[in-house]
């Protein structure tokens, strides 16, 4: 069976924690939105194409996911709960082994810290260590078996928005 590449991509710069009454609607701020266009649009010249967006609901996520789509790096997107900051591993695990398409063999996930940082680690090691650190529109790539990706994934991307601005 392939190997999926996933893509762990952190939402970019929003506004001040704290300032919303629901922190879920808090958005990217105007140098988020930039910064992030323009780590999108080095993806696309990179030649990056994914076959599925996956983003966490939250509006600074869903702001994310959105401008990755208007860089063209995929043309499809979907919403998951699994990807909020309460979001589980093993939920994603089973939607991605019981209803990811068989045609989806490359796809980014969407969501926020330290989640995501501590799903590539469970990924790599089987276990969160507190090693890795994904920054504001930073990118994670990983290499997973199609069957039991926890502890048996490879790290092939990590790297913050600088390199790609």
């Amino acid at each position: 069976m392939p190997n999926i590449t996933l893509y762990l991509i952190r939402h970019g710069l929003a506004g001040e924690h704290g300032s919303y009454a629901n922190d879920d609607e808090r958005p990217l701020t105007e140098e988020g939105k930039q910064k992030t266009q323009q780590v999108a649009k080095r993806l696309h010249a990179l030649n990056l194409r994914l076959d599925l967006i996956m983003t966490s609901p939250l509006v600074r996520a869903h702001q994310t996911a959105d401008l990755l789509l208007e860089a063209k790096l995929s043309q499809a997107l979907q919403v998951s709960p699994y990807l909020a900051p309460h979001g589980s591993l093993d939920q994603w695990l089973n939607w991605f082994q019981q209803e990811r398409s068989p045609e989806v063999t490359t796809l980014a996930l969407v969501g926020h810290e330290p989640n995501l940082s501590a799903w590539a680690e469970t990924l790599l090691w089987d276990e969160s260590r507190g090693a890795l650190s994904l920054k504001k529109a930073g990118v994670i790539g990983l290499t997973l078996p199609e069957q039991s990706p926890v502890g048996n994934s490879a790290l092939f991307w990590l790297t913050p928005p600088r390199f790609l601005l």
